[in-house]
C-alpha cells in the first residue's frame, strides 16, 4: 500500500545467464515486463556493438512490413487486430524472417510494375479507342488531310489551344470532345481531351508536335480513310479484351498474395519488434571472454525480484540450458528510476503528475490525491449538474466502447480514450457542484422547499400592502421580520428562491469568492503537509516544515477563520465588516478606523499572528544555513589538521567549502521568498475556481434565456417547429461553448492549480523514468 502513494522501492541487480539462454530469458524477461537493463558499454558508438548487424536487419525487415501494410491497406483488403503467438523468438527467425520478406516484397513490387506497365497500356489503348470513335466527324467536317491527333489532360487544354491562335494566327482547324468512359474503364480518374488539329504544311504540324510534347499531351496515330480507322479499332478492341483479362488475373493474384500476408501481418511485426528488443537488450550486456556467458544489470522492483528470478529460471529451462541463471543484488550510490504502478484507472492521472515532471526515486507521489482534488477542483468552476451528466455519459460510452474507440487510430479519439476516467470523475463531482449550487441549465431545483416565505411581509406582520406590490419594481425580503425566515437553511445547496432573486449575482459573487479561498488554503495545506513525508530528519522538519506551517495558517488560516465566524454570528448587512479590509488592516497594524472590529480580543489575537508570522520569515531564513555552517566548520577544523602540511591542497577546500555555504545561503534565501510570496500569490491565483464558476453559470444562464426561452414563450401554429430548431441550437451551442470550450478551460485552470499552487509544495519532479523491457506495452503502441 505504501508503493501506491510513493513509489516504488528499487534495487539493482547482476545477472548471469549462458549465451544460449538468452533469447528465452530476455523474452521471459519482456513478458514481465518489470526490468530496465542497465548499459554497461556506456562508452561504445551504435555501430561498435556486438548485436548491431542484427538490430539493423530488424529495422530493414520493419522496413518491409511497413511496405506490405501499405499495399494491404490501398487494397482495402483487412488486416487481422488479434493473433495468439506464444513462439518464442530465436536467432534462426532473423534469417528466416530475412529470407521470407525479400522474397514478398520483390515478388510485390515485380506484380506492381508489371500491374502499372499493363494498366498504361490499357490507358493508351482506350484513349486510341476514344480518339477512333470521335474522330469521324471531325474528318467529315474537314476536308485538309494532315493532321495531329492526340489527348491532352482537361485543364490544359485552354492553355493549349490559346497558344495554337497566338502561334498560327487561325491557320488550323481545331476539334476536340471530352472522354467520358464508363466505370469500369476509368482506371485513370483524370479528365482527358481528344483533339484533332489539321493543317496545310508538314512545317507547321511539326511545330504542333513540338507545342503537344511541351503539354505533355499523347499523340497517336489515326489511319485518313474510314475503312483503315475502322480495322485500327477492332484491333484496338481485341487488345483491350485482352489486357482486361491479364488485369483481372493479375488483381486476383495480388489480392491472393496480400490477403495471405495480411494474415500474418500482426504477428510478423510482433515478432521483429520482440527480435530488435532482444538484440538491442543483447547490446546493453557484457560477455566474457569465452563467449558463453552474458552479464547483465537491471534495475527492478524489490517486491518483484522472486518474479524476475523465476522467469529467468524459466526461459533457462526452455532453451535446455544445463546452468540456471545467476541473480546478485548489488548495492550502488546510483540514482534508481522511478516507477509508480499504474492501472487503467490510475494511468491518466499518473500521467497528468509525470507531464509535470517524473519524481524523484521514494518521493510522495501526488497521484492518488489527484484522482479527488483534481476533478473537485474543476467541478467547482464546472458546477452544473446537467452539464456534468452529459459529461459523465460521454466518459461511460467511452469507457464501455474503447476498444472499438482505439482501433479507430485517431490521435484525438486516443487522448480521449486514455483519459476516460478523469472525463468520468470530473462528470460526477459536476453534477455533485452542480446540486449544491442548485444548477441544472441555470434552472433550480425546489426539492426540499425554501426556506424564505412572502406571506409574513404583507400587513399586519409586516409592511407590505397591495399597494406596495403595484408600485415597486424590486422588493425585498426583512429575514427580521418574523416567519419571513424559518431560521434553518435549505437542507442541500443553495436556497431556490436566490434564483429568482435580483440580488443573486452579488450573493453568488460573496459566496463562491469566499469558497475558493478556504478552499484554496486548505489545499495549500495539505500539500505543505504531504510535504512532511519527503523529510529525512527532524532536523528539517524544525527548521523547514515547522515554520512553513506556522506562516500560513498565522496568516491564511485566519483569513478562513474570519470567513467562518463572519458567516455563523448574526450582524447587519450594513454594519458588517470587510473581510479584505480587515486582513488588510490586520497586515498594517491600523485598528484606528470604524467597524474594524469582528469579535472582542480582535487586535491582540492578529498583532500575536502577525508577529509569529514575521518571525517565521528569519526562521526559515538562516536557521537551517547557520546550522549548516556550523557542521562544515567543525568539518574544516578537522581537514585543517589532516592536511597541516598540504598547504594548496588546504587552500583549495576553504574556497570550495565557501562556495558550498554561499550556494546554501542564496538556495535558502530562494526558497523562502518563494516560499512567503507565494502563499499571497498562490492564494489569489486560487480565485480563479470563483471566477470560472461565475462565467460558467452567466453563460448558461445568457444560453437559456436568449435561446430556448424565447421559443419557449411562442404560442402561433408554428411554435412546436421554432421549439424544435431552437432547442436544437440550443443543444449544439450548449455542447461547443459550455461543454467543449468551458470544459477545456475549466480543465486548464484545475491542471494550473495542481502543478503550480499545489505540487510545488512538496514535489520536485526532478526524477528520470522507469522505461522496462515490456512486449505488452510494444504491442499497444503498433
Amino acid at each position: 500500500m505504501d508503493s501506491f502513494f510513493r513509489s516504488e522501492e528499487m534495487c539493482l541487480v547482476q545477472l548471469f545467464f549462458q549465451t544460449e539462454s538468452a533469447h528465452n530469458c530476455i523474452n521471459e524477461l519482456g513478458h514481465l515486463g518489470l526490468v530496465q537493463f542497465k548499459d554497461l558499454n556506456p562508452g561504445t558508438v551504435a555501430f561498435q556493438r556486438r548485436f548491431v548487424k542484427e538490430v539493423k536487419k530488424c529495422e530493414e525487415m520493419e522496413r518491409i512490413l511497413r511496405f506490405l501494410e501499405n499495399e494491404v491497406v490501398k487494397s482495402n483488403i483487412p488486416i487481422p487486430a488479434d493473433f495468439t503467438s506464444e513462439t518464442i523468438p530465436v536467432p534462426r527467425d532473423v534469417l528466416d524472417l530475412e529470407s521470407r520478406f525479400d522474397k514478398l516484397e520483390q515478388e510485390l513490387k515485380e506484380i506492381n510494375s508489371n500491374r502499372d506497365t499493363l494498366r498504361q497500356n490499357f490507358t493508351q489503348l482506350m484513349e486510341i479507342n476514344h480518339l477512333l470513335q470521335m474522330t469521324d466527324d471531325f474528318f467529315e467536317e474537314v476536308a485538309i488531310r494532315l493532321f495531329v491527333a492526340g489527348v491532352i489532360k482537361h485543364e490544359r487544354f485552354p492553355a493549349f489551344e490559346k497558344i495554337l491562335w497566338r502561334l498560327f494566327h487561325g491557320n488550323f482547324v481545331l476539334r476536340h470532345a471530352e472522354i467520358k468512359p464508363h466505370e469500369e474503364e476509368n482506371m485513370d480518374p483524370v479528365k482527358k481531351d481528344v483533339f484533332v488539329v489539321f493543317v496545310q504544311g508538314d512545317q507547321i504540324r511539326g511545330k504542333i508536335r513540338k507545342l503537344c510534347d511541351g503539354f505533355h499531351a499523347s499523340m497517336y496515330p489515326c489511319p485518313n480513310n474510314a475503312y483503315a480507322r475502322k480495322e485500327m479499332r477492332t484491333n484496338v478492341n481485341t487488345r483491350i479484351e485482352d489486357l482486361r483479362l491479364v488485369l483481372k488475373r493479375t488483381e486476383e493474384f495480388r489480392e491472393t498474395t496480400l490477403t495471405a500476408a495480411a494474415a500474418n501481418l500482426q504477428e510478423w511485426a510482433s515478432k521483429v519488434k520482440k527480435m530488435k528488443a532482444i538484440y538491442y537488450t543483447l547490446n546493453l550486456c557484457n560477455i566474457d571472454i569465452t563467449q558463453k556467458l552474458i552479464v547483465a544489470e537491471i534495475w527492478c522492483p524489490v517486491s518483484d525480484l522472486n518474479s524476475v528470478h523465476t522467469a529467468l529460471i524459466h526461459g533457462s529451462e526452455q532453451s535446455g540450458s544445463s546452468l540456471s541463471p545467476v541473480v546478485n543484488r548489488i548495492q550502488t550510490q546510483q540514482t534508481p528510476p522511478t516507477f509508480n504502478r499504474v492501472t487503467s484507472f490510475t494511468s491518466g492521472f499518473q500521467s497528468i503528475i509525470d507531464a509535470y515532471g517524473v519524481g524523484n526515486y521514494q518521493e510522495i507521489n501526488p497521484a492518488p490525491y489527484t484522482m479527488v482534488t483534481f476533478p473537485f477542483l474543476f467541478a467547482v468552476m464546472f458546477g452544473d449538474c446537467g452539464h456534468g451528466l452529459v459529461m459523465t455519459l460521454l466518459a461511460l460510452w467511452l469507457i464501455l466502447h474503447q476498444e472499438h474507440f482505439r482501433k479507430l487510430k485517431n490521435e484525438l479519439i486516443d487522448m480521449l480514450v486514455d483519459g476516460r476516467y478523469i472525463i468520468f470523475l470530473m462528470g460526477l463531482f459536476s453534477i455533485y457542484t452542480g446540486l449544491i449550487y442548485n444548477d441544472c441549465f441555470s434552472k433550480s431545483f425546489n426539492v426540499f422547499g425554501s426556506s424564505w416565505s412572502v406571506r409574513p411581509m404583507f400587513h399586519p406582520h409586516g409592511p407590505w400592502t397591495n399597494d406596495t406590490l403595484h408600485d415597486s419594481g424590486h422588493l425585498h425580503l426583512d429575514p427580521l421580520v418574523s416567519g419571513v425566515y424559518s431560521g434553518n437553511p435549505y437542507p442541500f445547496g443553495v436556497d431556490p428562491i436566490w434564483n429568482i432573486a435580483s440580488n443573486k449575482l452579488s450573493f453568488l459573487n460573496s459566496y463562491k469568492m469566499k469558497m475558493s479561498v478556504i478552499m484554496g488554503v486548505a489545499h495549500m495545506l495539505f500539500g505543505v503537509t504531504l510535504s512532511l513525508v519527503n523529510y529525512i530528519n527532524l532536523k528539517d522538519v524544525a527548521l523547514q516544515f515547522i515554520p512553513e506551517v506556522i506562516f500560513m495558517l498565522s496568516l491564511f488560516g485566519y483569513l478562513i477563520f474570519l470567513i467562518l465566524y463572519k458567516w455563523c454570528v448574526v450582524m447587519k448587512s450594513e454594519s458588517a465588516p470587510s473581510i479584505l479590509l480587515l486582513f488588510i488592516n490586520m497586515m498594517l497594524f491600523d485598528y484606528s478606523s470604524e467597524g474594524t472590529v469582528l469579535y472582542r480580543t480582535q487586535k491582540p489575537v492578529q498583532i500575536f499572528l502577525v508577529v509569529v508570522a514575521v518571525l517565521m520569515v528569519p526562521w526559515l531564513l538562516f536557521a537551517k544555513p547557520l546550522l549548516l555552517y556550523r557542521k562544515h566548520k567543525q568539518l574544516k577544523f578537522l581537514s585543517l589538521l589532516f592536511c597541516l602540511s598540504l598547504f594548496f591542497g588546504v587552500k583549495k577546500a576553504f574556497v570550495s567549502l565557501q562556495v558550498s555555504m554561499a550556494d546554501i545561503f542564496v538556495y535558502q534565501g530562494i526558497h523562502t521568498i518563494e516560499y512567503c510570496l507565494g502563499c499571497i500569490s498562490n492564494t489569489a491565483s486560487y480565485l480563479r475556481l470563483w471566477a470560472l464558476s461565475l462565467a460558467h453559470a452567466e453563460l448558461s444562464e445568457v444560453l437559456w434565456k436568449m435561446v430556448l426561452q424565447v421559443a419557449l414563450r411562442v404560442t402561433s401554429g408554428m411554435g412546436s417547429v421554432l421549439l424544435a430548431v431552437t432547442f436544437a441550437a440550443f443543444a449544439v451551442l450548449t455542447v461547443t461553448i459550455l461543454l467543449v470550450m468551458e470544459g477545456l478551460s475549466a480543465f486548464l485552470h484545475a491542471l494550473r492549480l495542481h502543478w503550480v499552487e499545489f505540487q510545488n509544495k512538496f514535489y520536485k519532479g526532478s526524477g528520470y523514468k522507469f522505461t522496462p523491457l515490456s512486449f505488452d506495452r510494444m504491442r499497444d503502441m503498433q
